[in-house]
């Protein structure tokens, strides 16, 4: 009963980790998406050239 028990319980957490993974992915190509557009369509300075897209 107890390997039953422990397959059970590994089963479920390689599962949840996972779908854990796959949804950090999604989170990633969003980020990497909104990044790009914010480096593509960053302002022009005040002497009319691009300046730095980040601000640190």
């Amino acid at each position: 009963m107890v390997p039953l028990l422990l397959v059970l319980l590994l089963a479920l957490i390689l599962f949840g980790a996972g779908f854990a993974v796959k949804v950090l992915w999604w989170v990633a190509v969003a980020v990497l998406v909104l990044w790009l557009l914010g480096f593509v369509m960053r302002s022009t300075g005040p002497s009319g050239g691009r300046g730095r897209w980040y601000r640190w």
